[in-house]
């Protein structure tokens, strides 16, 4: 029987793997998967050595104390690794974590696919030497890491997105305004405030207040926000009291297309690209991610649309000191309106659907893993 290591240290990372573990338990008919996994994972038919809880870790403090578990996690997974021999590791985003894995793998003869290229592009440009060290194949998600990787001596294939995959089904803009129950003419604005704690804590006041301002302006505006995993209701009081209501993020065929979005930076602001729905694109962070980001990150942008459409602010960006209620209003306001701006972004976002294409990106990986053991 075949033997494959797959691991993931995060839920979206449990996501990708699931797809992945699928497509080469299909291809594979005689093949055992083990790995790092979470829930997605072991549904989709992974053996847990273990469960991706065990790496969770919030702030630099948990990290430091979680040191021992984790490098005891380390071990653990190079033993079974020493004892099973699988034929390939396919080590799913959570760079820091799989870059060291990845290295000590190789040197055990075990070949490596990283999937999910670390975005050194962004920061972190210097761990391109560990990156050479950690994997024989490279699979990433975004088109333009190719050429950033080459000029840097590391060959990387893209395998698709996985977002422009998902965001091809799911409900109709037709469908989510009637699950919602909304009138034929009201306006329907969608509010993404993040899900980490600390991206919660510093943009739900000045997204409340925000949606407040609109509904004064256009009385019939709804407002939806979509509950993400591991968001409790109870943490988006203030968006409530300010007229919004909530839709699970979990729920099936969850697609967001409303007339125009406000959400933090991230994945999410992808997706809503990839729904064709008008956005501004806001982050706040503390005074010491800010002065790390000016000094590390070499990009104009920070929404991956505006990055992968040219690094060129297609959404407009409120970033920190730019964040604030009447620099929200008077983006959004147009773009709720269907003005020349909002037909602009929809224009572009045709462009970002061409160049993501529509691969399957746990089929190039399984291409990968093909290539590795033949």
């Amino acid at each position: 029987m075949r033997q494959f290591f797959v691991s993931a240290g995060e839920t979206s990372g449990d996501f990708h793997a699931a797809t992945v573990v699928a497509e080469l338990k299909s291809r594979f008919p005689e093949v055992e998967v083990t790995g790092v996994a979470g829930s997605q994972m072991i549904a989709n038919g992974c053996m847990p050595l273990h469960h991706m809880n065990e790496l969770n870790v919030m702030g630099i403090s948990d990290v430091l104390r979680s040191l021992a578990r984790i490098r005891s996690i380390e071990v653990s997974i190079l033993n079974w690794c020493a004892s099973n021999r699988p034929e390939v590791a396919v080590l799913v985003d959570f760079s820091s974590f799989h870059m060291r894995l990845g290295r000590k793998l190789r040197n055990m003869g075990i070949p490596v696919i990283h999937f999910i290229a670390p975005k050194l592009w962004a920061w972190g440009s210097w761990r391109v030497k560990k990156l050479q060290q950690s994997q024989d194949r490279l699979a990433s998600i975004l088109p333009f890491e190719i050429e950033w990787f080459a000029l840097r001596g590391i060959s990387a294939t893209y395998v698709g997105n996985p977002s422009a995959v998902a965001c091809e089904r799911g409900w109709s803009a037709a469908e989510l305004r009637h699950k919602l129950g909304l009138e034929p003419e009201q306006k329907l604005l969608a509010l993404l405030p993040g899900s980490r704690p600390q991206e919660l804590k510093a943009h739900i006041p000045v997204l409340a207040e925000s949606l407040r301002k609109l509904r004064a302006e256009l009385p019939e505006l709804a407002c939806v926000v979509p509950l993400a995993p591991g968001v409790e209701k109870e943490q988006l009081e203030l968006l409530w009291k300010a007229g919004a209501v909530a839709i699970q993020r979990q729920e099936h065929d969850y697609a967001l297309r409303a007339d125009a979005a406000i959400a933090v930076s991230g994945t999410a602001t992808l997706e809503l690209a990839l729904w064709n729905v008008p956005t501004v694109l806001v982050y706040q962070s503390s005074p010491l991610m800010v002065f790390l980001a000016k000094r590390l990150v070499k990009l104009r942008c920070a929404g991956l649309a505006n990055i992968i459409l040219g690094d060129r602010p297609v959404m407009p960006e409120l970033i920190q000191q730019d964040c604030t209620v009447e620099n929200i209003v008077h983006e959004i306001l147009p773009l709720l309106q269907n003005s020349d701006a909002a037909e602009m972004q929809r224009d572009a976002f045709c462009d970002l659907r061409e160049v993501l294409g529509n691969e399957k990106p746990a089929k190039g990986v399984a291409d990968m893993v093909e290539q590795l053991i033949h």
